[in-house]
């Protein structure tokens, strides 16, 4: 029997779909990480979760505004530029 499985899901078209599946595992662990460890909302301990509601406008600010969102604040939001701007500019030779 586990030759059988084997021979069914481990072919060659099926690696994709793994790395797919994979990389959003990936995603979902790592944004998971980041708020257990970094979102001020999320108290895990109990000493922490007595605090109540904190006033720290200084460290809210810090966690809204991460390196990511920093540097595609000023970007054009577009994907392919150059070719957009091919099919789109009428005066380009």
């Amino acid at each position: 029997m586990a030759s059988s499985t084997m021979k069914r899901w481990l072919r060659l078209e099926v690696y994709p779909l793994f790395a797919a599946v994979g990389v959003a595992v990936g995603i979902c662990g790592m944004q998971l990480v980041r708020n257990i460890c970094i979102n001020l909302d999320v108290r895990v301990t109990k000493q922490n979760r007595s605090a109540g509601i904190l006033e720290n406008y200084e460290e809210g600010e810090r966690y809204a505004e991460h390196m990511l969102r920093k540097y595609v604040r000023n970007k054009e939001p577009q994907i392919m530029l150059s070719i957009n701007k091919f099919f789109s500019d009428p005066n380009l030779d």
